[in-house]
């Protein structure tokens, strides 16, 4: 459909990429994580404190929160691929050359 001077889809389902490449829509990046468990296994740590070796066990479950970090990571990761495509098309100049 025609929006102003823009050649716009009717809905944007695919997330702006038909077959791999982009529609010119917006970008709609969906991502899921799996917790990362509590490791089980004992191991060898150092107590600061008291300045000694000891051995750490975690029983039960005690899952960290990904999330905050997650966020950072993904937006990070699709940046760069995003610039590397870019690079690779000719959309941006390269500014270092490789030896």
């Amino acid at each position: 459909m025609i929006a102003g001077e823009r050649v716009i889809t009717t809905t944007n389902n695919a997330g702006g990429i038909l077959g791999g490449i982009s529609d010119g829509m917006p970008l709609i990046v969906r991502v899921a994580i799996k917790a990362t468990p509590s490791i089980s296994i004992k191991q060898t740590t150092v107590d600061l404190a008291k300045m000694k070796n000891t051995d750490l066990e975690i029983r039960g479950r005690h899952d960290v929160c990904l999330v905050p970090r997650a966020v950072i990571v993904v937006e990070s990761m699709l940046a760069i691929t995003l610039c590397d495509f870019a690079l690779q098309a000719g959309i941006l100049p390269r500014i270092l050359r490789g030896s």
